[in-house]
């Protein structure tokens, strides 16, 4: 898949930084951001597992026997086994009333896990949860878009908002008859990625009764990665 990737640029300079000393010569203080556009060409998928029945260890086999369908079936998508997270186990017990008489019907014993899958081919997306579906595992609780050269774009941004920093503290000294001397100090918040869109939540497919539409088509993954960077620096001036 053809990474496309598109910076924007906002600079603008700081008068004060919060929680930070200022030098008591002349200085000056700029911020520079960056944002990197990249196409996602992996996925996180989450899915949540339940079963309820008249047993605990009922309740239990029937997770665990979707649960390793899915995981032995994984690896047709190319998906290896360090890509598959598995939570605990936790239950509790359902007290059924009856709804015209008020009266206790008896237990029901609920299990759940979650599983995390990430899937290295994103293009394969609707054909590994049309899988999960076959083996009954159908509530998609997140679908998280991801890129395989995400540090590459993380460590992009950053000298993107270095130079940045650079070229505005360069216009704005030479603006006013003088130039950036040393570095007095440099804050850098942590690089990030954030989405245009809503990620997929809480999504629960044909077969388990709760979604009105079946065939109601839905788009699983976002089309755009954002990936965030900002450093502020406190630049000493020297007068020409």
């Amino acid at each position: 898949m053809k990474l496309i990737i598109t910076i924007f640029l906002t600079l603008f300079p700081l008068i004060t930084f919060a929680n930070s000393s200022l030098p008591a010569n002349r200085h000056i203080a700029v911020q520079g951001t960056a944002e990197v556009l990249a196409k996602p060409d992996m996925a996180k998928i989450s899915f949540e597992v339940i079963s309820t029945k008249d047993t605990l260890l009922e309740a239990k086999r029937d997770v665990d026997e979707r649960v390793n369908l899915l995981t032995k079936g994984a690896d047709r998508y190319g998906i290896e086994q360090g890509d598959i997270f598995i939570s605990g186990l936790t239950s509790h017990v359902n007290n059924m009333i009856g709804i015209e008489t008020g009266t206790f019907l008896g237990d029901k014993y609920l299990a759940r896990k979650k599983i995390k899958v990430t899937l290295k081919n994103i293009e394969r997306i609707d054909d590994f949860i049309e899988f999960a579906q076959s083996v009954k595992i159908n509530n998609v609780m997140e679908i998280e878009s991801l890129s395989s050269k995400g540090f590459k774009l993380e460590a992009k941004a950053t000298q993107v908002a270095i130079d940045n920093a650079k070229a505005k503290g360069s216009i704005l000294a030479e603006a006013f008859g003088a130039e950036l001397g040393k570095v007095y100090s440099i804050n850098s918040t942590a690089n990030h990625q954030r989405y245009p869109t809503n990620n997929v939540k809480s999504l629960i497919f044909s077969g388990s009764g709760a979604n009105s539409n079946p065939f109601e088509q839905v788009r699983y993954v976002d089309e755009t990665i954002i990936f965030t960077s900002s450093i502020s620096v406190v630049f000493d001036l020297e007068i020409k």
